[in-house]
């Protein structure tokens, strides 16, 4: 467990997030400023509404400090290629998509250490491990920003090679995300039982409730139908590994995950279950 945790987690995340950035050129970063409304509703919805509406749900279901903490590390985190992949399968703005995802990424190296930082002293109170943001930060950099910055100068200097190797990282990304999930939830197999009746539900509703905000909030701004399916899709799915190495890294915990890890393992499973239906009724409008 030691190793898995302090080893194979980072190194997954960082082969996900290099997955990420060779599906990256730099004409997606640049498309921000081609498509600034689209955009600037989806990074709000992001930064700004996702977090506020899930700590409105952790209060609302009276969770423990531990988990409340793991709802909000959550709420902290990108898309990432998940919502991507399921922006293209609910036909919405895959380029938009790509393009939020890669800069809030980068983004996210300065906001997920304040924003952590500041949710583990809010909800633990005297129990809150000493979280140094500067600590935070350079592991962000090294574990998710760097590989999305290689990944992105492979696929400009050696493109045939990153459209080559793309389809085996996304399968090992797939494969190590999966394994990250399974290997939280059974660290944490009786508090997930214990749990499991606030636990799902609160995840589930939060789910729901965010892909519908980010529709209304969309179309409430007038954006065509494939831009607001996007939005929906960036502010209901985040990357659940990012959140379990996030949780582990402000734990410090080498024998085991933590329970700040258990919302992100749960949510990696449920998401797909709730997003399934929207993503049905995306692709037949």
């Amino acid at each position: 467990m030691d190793i898995l945790i302090n080893v194979v987690l980072p190194l997954s995340l960082a082969i996900i997030m290099l997955s990420l950035g060779i599906g990256l050129t730099f004409g997606d970063f640049g498309r921000v400023l081609r498509t600034p409304k689209a955009f600037t509703i989806g990074a709000v919805a992001q930064v700004i509404l996702l977090p506020v509406v899930t700590y409105i749900t952790v209060r609302a279901f009276g969770l423990a400090p531990e988990i409340a903490v793991g709802f909000m590390l959550l709420s902290f985190c990108p898309g990432g290629v998940t919502s991507n992949m399921i922006s293209r399968l609910a036909k919405g703005d895959v380029a938009l998509s790509v393009s939020l995802t890669a800069v809030i990424s980068l983004l996210s190296i300065i906001t997920v250490p304040v924003l952590a930082a500041w949710s583990v002293v809010h909800f633990m109170g005297d129990a809150a491990p000493d979280v140094s943001v500067t600590s935070l930060a350079i592991a962000m950099f090294l574990i998710t920003t760097l590989p999305v910055l290689i990944g992105v100068l492979i696929r400009h200097f050696a493109t045939s090679f990153a459209t080559r190797i793309e389809p085996l990282l996304t399968r090992i990304a797939t494969v190590l995300f999966v394994v990250i999930v399974l290997a939280a939830l059974a660290g944490n197999w009786q508090l997930f039982v214990d749990n499991l009746g606030t636990l799902g539900p609160a995840l589930i509703i939060l789910n729901a409730l965010l892909l519908a905000l980010g529709l209304v909030l969309a179309r409430a701004r007038a954006l065509p139908w494939g831009q607001s399916k996007t939005i929906s899709i960036e502010t209901g799915i985040q990357n659940a590994t990012l959140g379990i190495t996030l949780a582990a890294l402000i734990s410090g915990q080498s024998e085991g995950f933590s329970a700040m890890a258990l919302p992100s393992a749960v949510y990696g499973i449920t998401m797909y279950i709730v997003a399934a239906p929207f993503v049905a009724w995306f692709r037949s409008r």
